[in-house]
């Protein structure tokens, strides 16, 4: 059997057909069309739990629909953000897999050419064979592989087991082979969460010449104006459905979007209104007849209770005649509401709020010589290039992780809002008995916090209060929760005790494009100091007027 052909600009490489698929009491995905063709780059985006990830799963066959169907064309390569490992896998392992594909290609040519009839042999056959073999380069596999991994600065060593490197780590290895595999159709969730600058231009650029069909799952705004053709919105629109922006700019897709929710929220606020005015009505149409309404004095008995029966007759025509009007419209999804945070303390009696000198970290930071001070609504920027130590500092700064070196002072009555990459979220969504709901783990985490003495219990911020949380998330087991509103609950920990400075290590991280535009506004104007350690390029260009601090320099 021979290989499948090199994708031709235009074919189709799926078709996503009415696909419905959902947890249980959950529904997820409902009658989905979706197709995407060889040059064809779609951007996945959404809120956290809108259902991007399963969607990913569904067209990759990992998940199977409840109901329609998806069909491939040609190979398959995906990446997930949930690798599975299995015992005795190594980095050789994904290498190894990934030049077997490109050699069968190379051995299917081969056959192909020994049983060739120069007289009467399918020219077809052979055409198709050396087309697949041109386009996946077998000869230079090998080559493509080890650039990538030295790109996305992954690991090289054949021999390292895949269990002992850390997520980002078998996530870029993984990465790096399914992009040297050059598959018809690329699928792939949250790519830039593990790259630093360099290694994300390496990605954009593989992405940008890409020849088959692509869905990216994407938190990344400049991701998505460097690669993506299309734009596939997965929150729902005022029918209830997605919608496929064929914006290939990310601020065009967000002007449509964002007149599409103005559009939306007014007119919910007009259909609620008209449902009040519906109520009201009805009510002072009621009263009368309730507190026994009476014709005029002298009125014989049977023309009162004719002049009721018309009475009663008119509220209903009217009731029936606002009952047409009226239209059914969901609850516009809910939008960031940043709480307003104290600058300092009750009992602030000048100079940083929070600081360090020299610090260090054996084997992850050395900072000799320097100071890193945050002031009252300070600002701090901190890039650096994976392993640069950017999370070291911060966990150092926030008193998480212990200096070798150096030291570290904050004042009195200072309170800290940490987002670090694994925040309680992971920590709280598999506790010791029965687990608990978002919104029992956020009463636990304030708890915590009280007992650590760092909390007020009169500056609490509620968390159904922020708009990143609904009332029916909150009420979900927090294990149930997708990484994104699991992200989205570590956040909400964060503000939790009203900090007086934030620290927020890659803060975009499983967020969606919404929310992050929404949470860099906040940022910018919030009364707190805020420290951001980043690698988007995007939120970099947007508090690129910020004091910068590079681990690279």
């Amino acid at each position: 059997m021979s290989a499948p052909a090199a994708p031709q600009v235009g074919a189709v490489q799926l078709v996503a057909d009415a696909v419905t698929f959902g947890y249980p009491g959950r529904p997820v995905l409902d009658a989905l069309d979706l197709t995407v063709s060889a040059g064809d780059r779609i951007g996945l985006v959404g809120e956290n739990g809108a259902g991007k990830s399963t969607l990913l799963g569904v067209l990759a066959g990992r998940l199977v629909p409840q109901s329609g169907d998806v069909r491939r064309r040609g190979t398959l390569a995906v990446v997930e953000q949930d690798l599975a490992v299995a015992p005795g896998d190594t980095v050789g392992t994904l290498i190894d897999a990934t030049a077997a594909a490109t050699r069968a290609a190379a051995a299917d040519l081969q056959t192909v050419i020994d049983a060739f009839d120069h007289d009467g042999g399918d020219v077809a056959a052979l055409s198709e064979a050396i087309a697949r073999y041109e386009h996946l380069a077998a000869w230079d596999v090998d080559r493509r592989v080890d650039e990538g991994l030295s790109r996305l600065h992954a690991p090289r060593d054949r021999d390292r087991p895949l269990a002992e490197l850390s997520v980002g780590e078998r996530y870029r290895v993984r990465l790096a082979c399914r992009l040297a595999e050059r598959a018809d159709l690329l699928l792939l969730d949250e790519p830039t969460n593990h790259l630093d600058a360099a290694g994300v231009d390496h990605l954009t650029a593989q992405l940008r010449t890409w020849t088959g069909g692509l869905v990216i799952v994407t938190h990344d705004r400049r991701l998505l104006d460097d690669v993506m053709t299309a734009i596939l919105d997965m929150d729902p629109s005022m029918d209830g459905r997605p919608v496929l922006y064929g914006a290939a700019r990310y601020a065009d897709y967000r002007f449509a979007r964002d007149q599409m929710l103005r559009r939306w929220r007014a007119r919910y606020r007009g259909e609620r209104k008209r449902a009040l005015q519906l109520a009201q009505r009805l009510d002072a149409s009621y009263e009368g007849l309730s507190d026994e309404w009476r014709p005029p004095k002298g009125s014989q008995k049977h023309r009162r209770g004719t002049r009721a029966r018309q009475h009663v007759k008119a509220a209903d025509r009217l009731i029936e005649r606002l009952e047409a009007q009226a239209v059914e419209v969901p609850v516009p999804p809910p939008a960031l509401s940043f709480p307003d945070l104290p600058s300092v303390p009750a009992d602030y009696a000048g100079g940083p709020l929070l600081e360090v000198r020299a610090p260090r970290v054996d084997g992850r930071l050395d900072l000799p010589g320097r100071r890193v001070d945050v002031m009252p609504a300070g600002r701090l920027l901190v890039t650096g290039a994976n392993g640069a130590g950017k999370s070291t500092l911060l966990a150092a700064l926030t008193g998480r992780l212990g200096l070798d070196r150096g030291t570290r002072t904050i004042a009195p009555g200072v309170r800290l809002g940490v987002l670090a990459q694994e925040g309680p979220g992971e920590r709280l969504a598999t506790p010791d008995g029965a687990p608990p709901t978002a919104f029992d783990a956020y009463a636990r985490h304030a708890l915590d916090l009280l007992d650590a003495g760092a909390l007020d219990p009169d500056a609490l911020v509620p968390v159904a209060a922020l708009g990143l949380l609904t009332e029916a998330d909150l009420d979900r087991p927090l294990r149930e929760l997708s990484v994104g509103q699991r992200r989205r609950f570590d956040l909400a920990c964060a503000l939790l005790a009203a900090p007086h400075v934030l620290v927020l290590d890659e803060p975009t991280n499983h967020l969606s494009v919404g929310l992050v535009d929404e949470l860099t506004v906040a940022l910018r104007a919030t009364s707190a100091a805020v420290v951001v350690a980043t690698h988007d390029r995007q939120l970099r260009a947007d508090l690129a007027d910020w004091p910068h601090l590079d681990l690279a320099g």
